[in-house]
């Protein structure tokens, strides 16, 4: 499973404080003037080599020593509290979702103003506005925005050519195209349904907000129970119980049964296209025609960025992950510095460590407003292979890719209940409601009703 893919699910973690010594270090150079500490939820070796190889670049520069701390997402809440109790926090944590920003900026934990001040010598305008709105708060930058990943729904072109149908972009198109390719020994979709995986959550807010389901109005009321949820829910349901696959989805059944070509549509993080394209040998598309050639399914695969239901507009979920500064730090300036050069001379090597889920939030630079987006382009994807994702897909895909942090919508950062979003994803109240609901257990009123009430009594908890 790729780590990206539940970094929401970073605030979900038990406390393991034990792991404490993992991530924290008694080194005395760690408090040394000119040192500084960088925890990276981009733990796998590799990529905590390739980030380590970019600080070593920066260090070269300016003399400022860095040390790359691969964090493990799952232990992360439990590690940044127990570093905060015991006076050793990190100066930076990068690679961070947006709830755990939100989380750690409601416990004091970032330094807003350094934030802004790399934002602000970087060049407001040379961010994507969204991203910049959706890591600031009452006016405060709580992160500087690193890159995103989108939710997407990857579908057989191929067949829908043949069987005449139009892209899968809203509720109805998706219903008849389920309908009507749900035959063959092909399934017209496959979606998770486990109720333990923030991937459920992720697939069922992608439907959401594009038929104006939200968490949480502005009010705080909670709205998960609304017509426009229930709809959803009814969605949901119909497709996975009409028009899908036998048993529990997940993140690797999911690909897994649209790989071996026994899926017309998969809804699917953009991490599903470096996979795609036959560039990771473990996880390798196995439909009848990718055996002659690996990269059947990405030439023969359409994506679809938005969905709209009747009730909303066009919507997208995604990510974006930020660098944070942490408050009250001894180097903050150095922190300030380093986050900066990620930002700016070592921001394609940053993107470069996964180019399929590390779409550049930051376009380019005074002097070329295209510099980073344009050298996305040409960054090798893929694990075992490694090649830009332009020798696999067409230029619009691309450009649709890249223009997708632009448009990321999500639950709750807008009405500022990040925190709320948070321990949402503690407890998964959606996915369970979602998996009782295919599971039989509960209709769709009831599914709604389950996890509204839910998510109240989680509210109440944080009040």
């Amino acid at each position: 499973m790729n780590a990206r893919r539940l970094l929401t699910a970073a605030f979900a973690a038990t406390l393991v404080t034990t792991a404490l010594s993992a991530c924290g270090s008694d080194d005395p150079d760690d408090d040394a003037t000119g040192s500084i500490t960088v925890w990276s939820l981009e733990n796998q070796t590799d990529r905590v080599q390739a980030t380590q190889k970019i600080a070593d670049e920066f260090t070269a520069k300016t003399g400022i020593v860095v040390k790359i701390v691969g964090t493990d997402e799952n232990q992360f809440t439990s590690l940044i509290t127990s570093a905060a109790a015991a006076g050793k926090m990190p100066d930076v944590v990068g690679a961070l979702p947006l709830a755990a920003v939100s989380q750690m900026a409601t416990n004091d934990l970032v330094d807003t103003d350094a934030a802004k001040a790399v934002v602000d010598e970087l060049g407001t305008g040379t961010f994507s506005p969204r991203a910049l709105e959706l890591t600031t708060q009452d006016g405060k930058q709580l992160g500087v925005p690193s890159d995103g990943w989108a939710q997407l729904l990857f579908y057989r072109k191929d067949l829908f050519d043949k069987a005449g149908l139009a892209a899968p972009d809203t509720f109805d198109k998706i219903r008849a195209a389920a309908q009507k390719l749900n035959t063959g020994g092909v399934a017209g979709i496959t979606m998770a349904t486990v109720p333990n995986d923030a991937f459920t959550e992720q697939t069922f807010e992608n439907f959401a907000l594009g038929n104006g389901c939200e968490l949480v109005d502005d009010q705080k009321n909670i709205t998960l129970d609304s017509p426009a949820c229930v709809a959803t829910f009814e969605l949901y349901n119909d497709l996975i119980k009409n028009y899908s696959v036998p048993g529990a989805q997940d993140v690797d059944t999911t690909r897994a049964t649209y790989f071996a070509g026994k899926a017309a549509m998969v809804v699917w993080s953009s991490f599903l296209l470096d996979e795609m394209a036959g560039l990771r040998n473990d996880a390798l598309p196995t439909c009848p025609e990718c055996k002659a050639d690996p990269a059947f399914l990405a030439k023969n695969s359409g994506i679809v960025t938005a969905v709209a239901g009747p009730s909303g507009q066009p919507a997208q979920f995604g990510e974006i992950t930020s660098w944070t500064i942490t408050r009250d730090g001894p180097n903050t300036d150095q922190a300030r510095k380093f986050v900066a050069y990620m930002m700016n001379e070592g921001y394609p090597g940053w993107l470069g460590i996964a180019p399929e889920g590390k779409f550049p939030v930051r376009k380019g630079d005074a002097t070329d407003p295209a510099k980073f987006t344009t050298a996305w382009n040409t960054l090798p994807a893929g694990v075992d292979t490694r090649k830009p994702l332009s020798d696999s897909y067409p230029a619009d895909v691309l450009d649709a890719l890249r223009k997708s942090p632009d448009t990321f919508q999500r639950w709750a950062l807008p009405q500022k209940q990040g925190a709320l979003l948070g321990a949402t994803l503690g407890e998964l109240p959606v996915p369970k409601a979602v998996n009782a609901m295919t599971g039989g257990e509960l209709d769709p009123a009831g599914a709604a009703k389950r996890a509204a009430d839910d998510v109240r009594a989680i509210q109440k908890s944080l009040n």
